[in-house]
């Protein structure tokens, strides 16, 4: 196919599929260009195609018609086999074909060649794509990715609503918490003393983005004798043991005994499920927390975001559209970022937020 052949998108109400497979916090960043987009064709069939991993940040969103979703080989469930899974994933692609898809989009920085093929698995007649010298004689509405490199990953991601007619700045991030998980929480943090809530997530993917245990401890400490906080500790759930899925349930043991022990008001709220901590970061008043999927689902709520950045780049992944502070050293490791700093954050943010009433 030639570039720009077939229908104007612009003059019709397309049928479009969006193609994210990656992480949590990808896939938020690109909620702008699906809320974009429904807003430049009101009457389009929109639907996305995600993984098992990251489907819950779609959960509620009403910018889609459907989200289909499947299971990568290394997130299947025990004594799922992979040839159930890939069986599976043919089922998908069937169903997905009887939605006679215009366009698939896929959402995600540089050529994606993975997600070019499950494109062409959805039947999609057109395909719109980022092209580095590749890909392009199979995406026939392509968008140069080499004026990418020094924008948001929103930003980025946005760009490949131009064929479809979408232009401007990107809107916020949106996520949808669960109405009756929301109250869950509200209630639990009802029976704890003290003035507005700090979200506490401890966890991070990359070593060189972990805050020490005592430094949370040190900031909560801080943050009651200043501000009167109380406190919701989040974390990824399981042990640090599991090679596969490494979690942090020792290390939010450790914050809590501490925490106790000083008589600090805190709740420790496990998140099993994604829908869990969508809901306890939407209770919170001000968040603290490293860079990756949590700080971009606060993002995605509004909630002012006190961020440790480590080696990545706060240009490209800061919390995108709501108040925030970032906590970088200038040897870009978290460990060497003080206590003071992430406390003089948080306390700003919420002195904000009385002044702005947020």
């Amino acid at each position: 196919m030639t570039a720009g052949s077939g229908p104007d998108p612009r003059q019709r109400s397309p049928r479009i599929l969006l193609i994210r497979r990656d992480n949590i916090g990808d896939l938020v960043c690109t909620t702008p260009l699906i809320a974009a987009l429904r807003q430049r064709h009101p009457g389009a069939y929109i639907a996305a195609l995600v993984n098992s991993y990251n489907r819950d940040v779609l959960d509620g969103n009403p910018t889609l018609d459907e989200v289909f979703d499947y299971t990568k080989g290394k997130h299947r469930e025990p004594g799922t086999t992979l040839f159930a899974t890939y069986a599976g994933r043919v089922r998908l692609f069937m169903a997905m074909r009887r939605r006679r898809f215009d366009f698939a989009v896929l959402a995600a920085p540089h050529f994606q060649p993975h997600a070019l093929c499950f494109a062409r698995a959805s039947g999609a007649r057109h395909v719109v794509g980022f092209v580095d010298g590749r890909g392009a004689a199979r995406i026939d509405h392509p968008v140069s990715y080499g004026s990418g490199a020094t924008l948001h990953e929103a930003e980025d991601v946005f760009r490949l609503g131009a064929p479809l007619g979408v232009s401007g700045e990107p809107p916020s991030a949106r996520v949808f918490p669960q109405p009756a998980t929301l109250v869950r929480v509200r209630t639990a943090l009802g029976a704890l003393p003290g003035g507005p809530v700090v979200a506490m997530h401890i966890s991070a993917r990359k070593p060189s983005q972990r805050w020490p245990a005592e430094r949370y401890v040190e900031a909560m400490h801080e943050l009651h004798r200043r501000g009167n906080a109380r406190f919701i500790l989040l974390w990824a759930p399981g042990s640090d043991a599991n090679p596969m899925h490494p979690g942090d349930d020792e290390k939010a043991a450790s914050v809590s005994r501490e925490a106790g022990g000083l008589g600090l008001p805190l709740l420790s709220w496990p998140t099993a499920r994604l829908p869990e901590l969508v809901a306890a970061l939407a209770a919170s008043d001000a968040v603290l927390c490293s860079d990756g999927g949590a700080m971009h689902l606060a993002a995605a709520l509004g909630r002012p975001i006190a961020c440790l950045f480590g080696d990545s780049s706060p240009a490209r992944w800061h919390p995108w559209a709501c108040p925030h502070v970032v906590l970088q050293s200038p040897g870009r490791v978290v460990d060497e970022v003080p206590v003071s700093a992430a406390v003089a954050a948080v306390m700003q943010l919420l002195e904000a937020s009385r002044e702005t009433g947020a």
